[in-house]
């Protein structure tokens, strides 16, 4: 169990979490879970951390998506965007690269969700672990992540 799945567990909403065994070979972990799972890589969605004007945020995109800095930068209400230091980016969120989830970190960002997932009825997101997925409404990440749709 991870801090995400136990967040999701106490809310109100439903989700469901799906396994495949990670390729510690593999660093394209979204892209991964996509073809692992037998699903389009358009729903499965990465949770990466950017500096903003020295403050980190986070960004919730697909898998197929590079961030664009520069408009993840003005969407944030900012001049300059960095990605973050994975070393920092783990000890702010408390999960590993490859299993960061936008649910339950241990500081909570401002986060971006990427606008298409307002097109999906489902995506998939960490679950806080390599390996492991949670499928839920996009509305829900908003809701429990206080997240905003932006187009980075």
């Amino acid at each position: 169990m991870t801090p995400a799945i136990n967040l999701l567990k106490k809310s109100k909403y439903d989700f469901t979490v799906v396994e495949f065994e990670h390729d510690k070979n593999n660093m394209n972990f979204a892209k991964e879970a996509a073809q692992k799972l037998g699903i389009a890589e358009a729903i499965v969605f990465k949770t990466l951390l950017v500096d903003v004007d020295g403050k980190l945020h986070v960004a919730v995109t697909p898998c197929t998506n590079q961030v664009d800095l520069k408009r993840f930068a003005q969407c944030a209400g900012g001049k300059k965007a960095t990605m973050a230091d994975p070393k920092i980016a783990e000890r702010t969120t408390g999960y590993l690269v490859g299993g960061i989830s936008p649910f339950a970190q241990k500081k909570r960002l401002p986060t971006l969700l990427h606008v298409t997932a307002a097109t999906e009825e489902k995506i998939y997101v960490s679950a806080g672990k390599r390996g492991v997925e949670v499928v839920i409404a996009p509305s829900i990440l908003v809701e429990l992540c206080s997240a905003k749709y932006a187009e980075f």
